[in-house]
């Protein structure tokens, strides 16, 4: 199980995820209560082993500022929210970075079409609420054999279990390991990871 923990902006959080096996550590380049600066990215990988791969998580920024930004901060690859397009994908790759490309189980479904992203991330409806939803839905958008992450509402107690639901390739979380807005627990880091990689 692929395992991506988002959010991240603290030395400490950083390594707590990297220790526990997190195959990818996610920075808030966008305006947002978990925003850190470009510069700061590359403080807090200043440690960070090879292979892991880095995301620069950006909202509605036209896709060549989220590279711009992304490129500032060391970072190989970006995630894109928002209302986007195959070209959006396209202009990441052709500044040869990698593409996580996240859409809401209310997008249109032409929204989950392969675009030749590297990932497709699938949040809830109303991504950012933190809350559970029908993770099993997920099984009717015909994804298998692509890789893709499951985000939205989880945490410790529910990620494996919404994994085995929906057929999870991987798994992302934010707000299911914070102590508050923001505010990474570290124990919960590593409970989440050993949780979803089945320790």
């Amino acid at each position: 199980m692929f395992v991506k923990v988002c959010g991240l902006s603290t030395a400490e959080s950083v390594r707590a995820a990297v220790d526990a096996g997190a195959d990818a550590v996610g920075f808030v380049l966008t305006p947002s209560p978990r925003q850190v600066a470009p510069e700061r990215v590359r403080e807090l990988l200043g440690g960070a082993p090879a292979g892991l791969a880095a995301v620069g998580v950006f909202r509605h920024e036209a896709a060549a500022d989220a590279v711009e930004v992304a490129r500032a901060a060391g970072l190989e690859w970006v995630q894109l929210h928002g209302e986007r397009t195959p070209e959006d994908v396209r202009t990441v790759h052709g500044a040869g970075l990698k593409v996580i490309r996240a859409v809401t189980m209310a997008a249109a479904p032409e929204a989950f079409a392969d675009w030749g992203e590297e990932l497709l991330l699938i949040d809830a409806a109303v991504p950012g609420s933190g809350e559970a939803w029908d993770y099993a839905s997920v099984r009717d958008l015909g994804l298998a054999g692509r890789k893709w992450l499951l985000a939205g509402g989880l945490d410790p107690a529910n990620v494996a279990r919404a994994a085995a639901a929906a057929d999870a390739w991987g798994v992302d979380v934010s707000s299911g390991v914070e102590q508050s807005r923001g505010v990474k627990d570290l124990s919960k880091i590593r409970e989440f990871i050993e949780a979803a990689k089945g320790g």
